[in-house]
C-alpha cells in the first residue's frame, strides 16, 4: 500500500518560507520609501523655510557673502531634494518588483498546497479501492466456502 510523498510537504514549506522572505523584503522596502518621504519633506520644507528668509522684506540687508552662501545652501538643498527624488523612485520601483514577487510566490505556494491536498486525495481514492477489492475477495471467500459447505 501505497502512504503519502513527503516531498509535497517539504516543498509546501519551502514556498511558505520564499513568501515570508518576500513580506520580510517588502516590509524593508516599505520602510526605506517611507524614510526618503519623510526626508523629501524634511527637505522641502527647510527649502520653503530659507526661501521665505530670503524674500522678505523686512531682512536687514546682508553682505555679498552671507548672499552667495545663502544661495549655495539653497542649492545644494535642491540638489539633495532631487536626489531624494531619484532615490525615492527607485525605492518604490524596487516595492513593485517585491510585491509582484510576493503575488508569484503566494501562487507557487498554493500550487505546492493543491498539489498536496490532489496527492492525499489520491491516496484516499486508492485505500478506498483497495478495500473495495479486499471486501469483493471476502465475499467471494464467503460464497465460495457456503458453497462448498451447503
Amino acid at each position: 500500500m501505497r502512504q503519502a510523498r513527503n516531498c509535497w510537504p517539504v516543498l509546501v514549506r519551502k514556498a511558505q518560507d520564499e513568501v515570508n522572505q518576500v513580506q520580510s523584503d517588502i516590509a524593508q522596502a516599505l520602510a526605506r520609501v517611507e524614510q526618503l518621504q519623510a526626508s523629501h519633506a524634511r527637505l522641502s520644507s527647510l527649502y520653503d523655510e530659507y526661501r521665505l528668509k530670503e524674500n522678505q522684506c523686512d531682512a536687514p540687508v546682508i553682505g555679498m557673502q552671507a548672499s552667495m552662501n545663502h544661495r549655495l545652501f539653497m542649492a545644494q538643498l535642491l540638489n539633495l531634494q532631487q536626489r531624494v527624488t531619484v532615490d525615492l523612485g527607485k525605492a518604490q520601483s524596487t516595492l513593485a518588483q517585491m510585491r509582484k514577487k510576493r503575488v508569484q510566490a503566494e501562487v507557487e505556494l498554493q500550487k505546492m498546497e493543491s498539489l498536496v491536498k490532489q496527492d492525499a486525495a489520491a491516496l484516499a481514492r486508492e485505500l478506498l479501492r483497495e478495500e473495495q477489492k479486499q471486501m469483493d475477495e471476502l465475499g467471494v471467500r464467503h460464497f465460495n466456502l457456503s458453497a462448498q459447505i451447503g
